[in-house]
């Protein structure tokens, strides 16, 4: 334990960034994250890391990418980019393998893996000799039980014997390859990364939970001379046939980290239980023959664990070498990846606190992940967005780049989101029963920041009796970002006092306005109720938010275009409405970015969801299911929108505090006709009562576009159609009041 006077004498906490660069592979297909990102042709993505106040970054010169041959043969070019980056200000930590297995003439499993990887990391350092921090393979254990006990990544073994094999081998290959480099640069500083995470179990998996709790530290410990025959794990090495002497040898060959870099994820905490018929079906698996449950932590343990600050406590207790976190990143909505980057940053400080030598924090997949879901098994265009989104061209920032802005300076955090509990700690995360236990609760840490149980402000959702109004409070719920669902009486947009009264009364972050005149053809004959709800409010909305610095979302129509063109229109194309509802809705658009450039306005079509029971969709297969004849158009195609993926996406970029127009739809043109004969098929349900029929023969009053589907020349943030279609068919149920956390008076 460090001293008080060290205490105060140790320096500021820094924040670091990386990028998800794996280059696994399976079978014979590599999965190269740096292919997927596009971070390949874009050398301006440094500028941007460099402007997030980061001091270093976890970055790749990968073995596989730079050297996939000979030596001789390398593209060195990729290195100039360590230059411009220490140029920015920005410390590169080269990592050399990254959940790889090397070039395809290597394996993890391989003889020749480590003294090649020497070769690489030697020429690297000829090359750069000014670098200083290297990685020469990121989490060799965790890697190793992927690729050769799990099977899932190349060499895909499932033995204890291989696993312990590529262990062996990667630790050597970071002695040889750190041997190497300092031959050129003797202060070369290894930054030695692994997944850190915890064990608990039921007292029945008291033996396979000690175990896993002590080979979690393995690679570390053969690093640093500690695997000897007194090691705990010293008969299980042995017994899976390995040579002693390749055990031995780090005792003679030691190489301890200059620093140990924790990586730690939502997954990292494990719970081991013997009932395995508890849980789910993709839970359980196998142990000495007999069926057990493995799951997250965070999905069962009914006291949540206290995080990252007790693991940092015990490999600082057991090694006594500075320590950073590495990996702190969530797949998940954008206000839990605010709070879980805070919760690990709180964690480390709690640790310093205690005397830990922490350095730092690292906002991980600064581009973001793809396919993480499926282990990167397969392209399936699973994202993970990070604090950039590169489904936008430039990458677009993010919340998390504000925030990481703000820890790096030590600015006081703003957002609003951050009072909130990430899911994680919320009572809704369970997926089976919960099972008591004795874990500690999160401490609040040293320097203050831990805003969780803080009132929450809210935003304002006008729009209490629409679909769109109570799916945004039923998300917002289900997402614990504080809310207050508005109806008419309690707020007339288009009435400034009303305005008035309610933002001084409920002091909003942000209003969401989902409120507004629907009735298309009724608006011909009622046009001035409908430009009073569809453009004076969401103008004097407008006004009022620009006056109190509160931000605005409001939501325009795929019916200010008149479907002149045949390919899907795109934000920056002229609107040209046809009828009253879309002039309404142009002229609104108009008015609300003149008056709060920085609002929000999603423009959007065709909803369906599973909370309605009067949308198209829904009515269109109830017909149907009851042999009933249903009447589509064929000559209108729209680009219909998924209510759920709608409020969530829309929320995300809420939270961004993104502005400006935005298209946001499932992304496939269609007919309605067509629409309701791909749900029949996909549903079961007989569509020969389906009759596709012109539009002019359904009677509308006002006149439509015959195309109005949407495109986004920002971003393609919502899933494919069908994907939406099938997730529609299994979540249809009965509408309900989106009701929850709505702050009460005086909460």
């Amino acid at each position: 334990m460090t001293s008080n006077n060290n205490r105060r004498t140790m320096r500021p906490l820094e924040l670091w960034g990386g990028v998800e660069c794996t280059v696994n592979r399976v079978r014979d297909n590599y999965f190269n994250q740096l292919d997927r990102n596009g971070h390949k042709e874009r050398l301006d993505d440094l500028e941007r890391f460099a402007a997030l106040g980061i001091r270093r970054i976890r970055y790749p010169v990968l073995w596989e990418s730079v050297a996939p041959g000979a030596q001789t043969s390398a593209d060195w070019s990729w290195t100039e980019r360590l230059s411009t980056l220490k140029q920015l200000g920005v410390e590169p930590i080269a990592g050399l393998v990254h959940h790889g297995s090397g070039p395809a003439h290597t394996s993890l499993v391989s003889p020749c893996f480590a003294d090649k990887l020497a070769d690489y990391a030697g020429a690297l350092a000829r090359r750069c000799p000014w670098l200083a921090d290297y990685t020469p393979v990121n989490e060799p254990l965790t890697t190793a039980r992927f690729s050769a006990l799990y099977g899932i990544w190349y060499p895909h073994a499932c033995d204890d014997r291989q696993f312990v094999q590529a262990v062996l081998n990667q630790c050597r290959a970071t002695v040889l390859a750190m041997r190497a480099i300092r031959a050129v640069n003797p202060q070369a500083r290894l930054v030695q990364t692994d997944d850190l995470g915890k064990t608990y179990g039921t007292p029945e998996m008291a033996a396979p939970t000690t175990f896993y709790n002590e080979r979690r530290w393995l690679a570390w410990d053969l690093l640093c001379g500690k695997v000897d025959r007194k090691h705990p794990l010293w008969r299980y090495l042995l017994a899976t046939g390995v040579p002693v002497r390749e055990v031995l040898w780090f005792l003679d060959n030691p190489c301890p980290p200059d620093l140990i870099g924790i990586n730690y994820y939502v997954t990292s905490e494990r719970w081991l239980d013997h009932r395995a018929e508890r849980y789910p079906e993709h839970c359980r698996g196998i142990i000495d023959g007999k069926s057990i449950a493995d799951i997250e932590a965070a999905r069962v343990l009914a006291t949540p664990t206290p995080g990252v600050g007790p693991l940092l406590q015990e490999a600082w207790e057991r090694y006594r070498i500075p320590l950073a976190v590495t990996e702190a990143h969530l797949s998940g909505h954008r206000e839990d990846q605010l709070r879980w980057l805070l919760e690990i940053w709180e964690g480390a400080q709690q640790a310093r606190a205690s005397g830990v030598d922490v350095h730092a924090v690292t906002a991980w997949s600064l581009l973001g992940a793809f396919d993480w879901n499926s282990l990167v098994t397969a392209n399936r265009g699973y994202y993970e967005s990070g604090p950039f989104d590169v489904r936008s061209a430039p990458p677009r920032a993010t919340a998390l780049a504000g925030l990481m802005r703000e820890l790096a300076t030590g600015e006081p955090l703003s957002h609003p989101v951050l009072r909130g509990k990430g899911w994680w700690r919320r009572a809704d995360r369970f997926v089976c029963t919960p099972v008591a236990t004795r874990a500690a609760p999160t401490s609040i840490s040293a320097d203050g920041h831990n805003l969780v149980g803080k009132t929450m402000q809210p935003i304002l959702i006008a729009g209490a009796t629409g679909t769109l109004g109570r799916a945004f409070a039923r998300i917002c719920e289900r997402r614990h970002v504080a809310y207050r669902l508005m109806n008419r009486q309690e707020l007339d947009i288009a009435d400034p006092d009303s305005v008035e009264r309610v933002l001084d009364r409920h002091q909003p972050w942000a209003i969401i306005n989902a409120c507004g005149y629907v009735r298309v053809d009724d608006a011909e004959r009622e046009a001035e109720r409908c430009f009073r709800e569809n453009t004076l409010g969401p103008a004097t909305l407008a006004a009022a938010c620009a006056r109190h610095g509160v931000h605005l979302m409001t939501f325009s129509s795929d019916l200010v275009f008149d479907g002149g063109q045949q390919i899907p229109y795109v934000e920056s194309d002229n609107v040209r409405p046809l009828n009253i509802y879309g002039r309404s809705k142009a002229q609104a658009e108009r008015e609300v970015l003149d008056r709060q450039p920085e609002a929000l306005v999603v423009r959007t079509s065709s909803f369906f969801g599973p909370w309605d029971r009067y949308n198209f969709l829904t009515h269109a297969l109830r017909t149907l299911g009851e042999g009933q004849p249903l009447l589509a158009p064929m000559d209108i195609t729209v680009s219909p929108t998924y209510v759920p993926d709608l409020v969530n996406t829309a929320l995300d970029l809420l939270v961004d505090k993104e502005h400006g127009i935005w298209h946001l739809t499932n992304s496939e043109p269609i007919t309605w006709a067509e629409f309701a004969r791909k749900a029949a098929t996909l549903s079961g349900v007989d569509a020969s009562r389906l009759e596709a029929v012109p539009s002019e023969r359904l009677g509308f009053a006002a006149p439509r576009p015959q195309f109005s589907a949407l495109h986004s020349e920002r971003a393609i943030l919502l899933p494919k159609l069908e994907d939406a279609l099938a997730r529609y068919l299994q979540q249809c149920e009965p509408e309900q009041e989106g009701v929850g956390i709505r702050l009460q008076e005086g909460g």
